[in-house]
């Protein structure tokens, strides 16, 4: 009697089971900046703006417009967000890692209230 021996198959999760961190993006994808958004998921690369509460990027407090900011870092079409924000003159907002105050790119957001007579020891 003969008995066939079959190697063991390798085991492989679900792809709903797989991480990010197991999928490994070539380096050109993640260097190069995409034009479009469409462009971005087409290739599967997280748009911050799109898996993020829209909310976060409209935000009042400065600390949480940093946040927003902070995103938008990593984006793969950061600088066509910010390119396109511009032509539109955005009123108000974080476009592009940058934030958007009647129109204009501003470096901070001010908290409310009056701003101090004096100045605050650092």
């Amino acid at each position: 009697m003969s008995t066939v021996i079959t190697p063991p198959t390798p085991s492989v999760p679900p792809t709903s089971q797989i991480t990010k961190a197991d999928q490994a993006d070539p380096p050109e994808v993640l260097s190069m900046q995409l034009s479009s958004i469409e462009q971005a998921e087409s290739l599967g690369l997280p748009i911050p703006c799109r898996a993020f509460d829209p909310e976060v990027f409209f935000a009042e407090t400065p600390a949480d417009v940093e946040y927003a900011k902070s995103l938008c870092g990593t984006c793969p079409v950061k600088e066509s967000c910010l390119a396109g924000a511009l032509e539109r003159r955005e009123p108000w907002g974080v476009w592009g890692g940058e934030l958007f105050v009647q129109g204009v790119v501003v470096a901070r957001k001010r908290p409310r209230g009056r701003p101090r007579k004096t100045e605050v020891m650092a």
